[in-house]
């Protein structure tokens, strides 16, 4: 029988850590954990996960600071409010929501993020300290350290002997998942839009992630039996069924036919996607903890 895994369910036991954490360390520290959201121009979606990020923080009884920046904003004015924050020591998390407006150039703003605040992982330094295997100091981007999660839940800490695919080589997702992969024993191999015979590849994979964003790309012919599948993808198609100009959200996994063959699954909606919030929010709580001199929790 193939196990469905909830994302919601393993999102929310997530954030009850976290208000743990938040808890304890207000009550033994008198410090309260602080995340700031910084958002640019009136991008609809973006506003969305904002408010989602804000509310998550606020329920997981966080100080939480949200700026909303007119679309007009200048890269000097930006670069300035980001200082502010680095050096607010009340605001242990600091994010910029992207895609910023065009006329701004995001890399230089993220790299000024103290490293020790960058919750959402994307800076140089945490991306190196993932690299030499520093999971002590360092803050791992927020969607493969949700989908880790899923990983060790279903095959523990140690992947030894294990055979990991990850589909797709971008900084965001594929290179840190693939990290967290080898750093937890497995052999690991990153494929992606120039792999040779890429059907092959996936089928010696005792765990397949997938994070290319083709719609059902993988099908159940690509799938080891009884492996576990991890779908990243986020892909809208065409849903006449529901009627006319209506979408639908798919995976990069085909769905259906791949459960037939996996031990352990991921849904698209309502599998990866929620854990990326509780992840923030566990950034945001370990870089307090750090800050604060204590050990800081693990997830």
């Amino acid at each position: 029988m193939t196990t469905v895994i909830d994302g919601k369910q393993v999102a929310a036991s997530v954030i009850e850590a976290v208000k743990s954490a938040t808890a304890a360390l207000e009550a033994e520290s008198h410090i309260k954990t602080g995340l700031a959201v910084i958002i640019v121009g009136d991008d609809p979606a973006s506003h969305a996960y904002v408010g989602a990020k804000s509310r998550m923080a606020k329920e997981s009884g966080f100080k939480s600071v949200q700026h909303t920046l007119p679309a007009e904003t200048t890269q000097e004015e930006l670069a300035a409010l980001v200082q502010s924050l680095n050096a607010d020591p009340s605001i242990h998390g600091i994010l910029v929501q992207l895609p910023l407006p065009k006329h701004l150039k995001s890399e230089p703003i993220i790299q000024s993020i103290l490293p020790e605040k960058d919750v959402d992982g994307l800076h140089v330094v945490n991306a190196g300290k993932l690299a030499i295997g520093d999971l002590d100091t360092g803050l791992i981007s927020c969607t493969p350290a949700g989908a880790m999660i899923f990983v060790k839940r279903t095959h523990g800490a140690d992947l030894s002997g294990l055979n990991a695919v990850v589909i797709g080589r971008s900084n965001l997702f594929g290179k840190p998942m693939a990290q967290l992969l080898l750093n937890a024993n497995a052999t690991v191999t990153i494929a992606h839009s120039r792999t040779k015979d890429l059907r092959a590849v996936c089928r010696n994979a005792d765990i397949l992630v997938a994070a290319v964003g083709r719609p059902e790309m993988v099908r159940a012919d690509w799938v080891k039996p009884g492996a576990t599948v991890i779908d990243v993808g986020i892909n809208r198609v065409p849903a006449p069924e529901k009627g006319e100009g209506k979408s639908r959200l798919v995976g990069d996994v085909a769905f259906e036919e791949c459960a037939k063959v996996a031990s352990v699954i991921t849904p698209v909606p309502g599998g990866v996607g929620p854990m990326t919030i509780a992840m923030l929010m566990a950034n945001t709580v370990i870089a307090a903890h750090r800050a604060a001199g204590k050990p800081a929790p693990k997830f």
